[in-house]
């Protein structure tokens, strides 16, 4: 049973780190808890509990990870949040340090200026530099011909 509360605690707990370390642990405690329904001896179920815990962060945790590059890092397409990130956005009420609206690929953002000091008029042309949640960062559209992003997002 402590093996099943071990588990649990560690799953639970994953929830509020997501680094996806914890959960490993809670496989291998609940490994552990297998081994022990199967009458295996406590130094038994300790190193089951080790063995599969060492398993899963070696093999599986490398894997989770690579998966959760960005799409920019691993050369694909991006979509979602990624996509929007970097493009031009026109607005639609006042934007800034606080609160605004802009409109993105024709659908409607929240949006705060990314340089407290910046206010932008509606009709203004902005660039998303980062979404927060669901609010655009933006910043002038000063971007380069050759695609450049403004100094602060370098």
């Amino acid at each position: 049973m402590l093996w099943i509360v071990l588990g649990v605690v560690l799953a639970v707990a994953e929830i509020f780190t997501t680094t996806l370390f914890l959960i490993m642990f809670a496989v291998g405690a609940l490994a552990a808890a297998g081994a022990a329904a199967l009458g295996a001896p406590v130094e038994v179920q300790a190193i089951v509990f080790a063995g599969v815990s060492a398993l899963t962060v070696l093999g599986v945790r490398p894997t989770l990870r690579r998966h959760r590059r960005s799409a920019l890092e691993s050369g694909e397409q991006p979509f979602g949040v990624e996509a929007i990130e970097g493009s031009t956005a026109l607005v639609l009420e006042q934007v800034d340090a606080g609160q605004g609206m802009v409109k993105i690929d024709g659908e409607l953002w929240q949006a705060r200026s990314y340089d407290a000091s910046q206010h932008f008029a509606p009709g203004d042309r902005v660039q998303v530099i980062q979404v927060r949640g669901a609010t655009a960062l933006v910043w002038r559209d000063d971007v380069s011909p050759s695609g450049e992003l403004p100094e602060a997002k370098r």
